[in-house]
């Protein structure tokens, strides 16, 4: 059996794959002081298509939580912003023959995975499961999946 267990995340751990977003760090204040504004945390990227914003809903999933699919976005990048303060999951590899990693959100983080990164599905960890997707809208196709021969488990931390 190929197993994992999930890091936290954190901005340096997750660098090669995309930008952790969360409220943290450097910050000005905005709307007459009562506002911490985090600015500009994520590098988006559409190509030639523009940015959208979708919401989803999707099935919570359990610990240990099995996988055998990846996948990628070739034209844009990808960010997942949580509708709930709850913890999720996230895969990430380099390529599909790297040992992929695996992430455990805190609960108050949102991922942005930078155009081309090989990722698993969207696995919350509990209800509900809705988060608001900002990604690229364009007419050419911008997925890519692959399938491992043998699944991969991500184990309790």
């Amino acid at each position: 059996m190929q197993t994992l267990r999930p890091e936290p995340l954190t901005p340096g751990g997750f660098a090669l794959f995309g930008d952790v977003l969360d409220a943290t760090g450097d910050f000005r204040l905005i709307n007459d002081g009562l506002c911490r504004r985090h600015h500009d945390r994520a590098r988006l990227d559409f190509g030639d298509g523009r940015p959208g914003i979708s919401i989803f809903h999707a099935e919570p999933r359990a610990l240990p939580y099995h996988f055998d699919l990846i996948e990628r976005h070739p034209e844009g990048s990808q960010a997942f912003l949580p509708m709930a303060a709850h913890p999720f999951l996230v895969i990430v590899s380099p390529d599909p023959q790297a040992v992929p990693r695996a992430f455990l959100t805190n609960g108050s983080q949102g991922i942005n995975l930078h155009r081309g990164t090989w990722h698993g599905v969207l696995t919350p960890l509990q209800s509900p499961g809705i988060f608001a997707v900002v990604d690229r809208i364009g007419s050419t196709p911008n997925l890519e999946e692959y399938r491992y021969t043998q699944p991969w488990t991500v184990l309790a931390p």
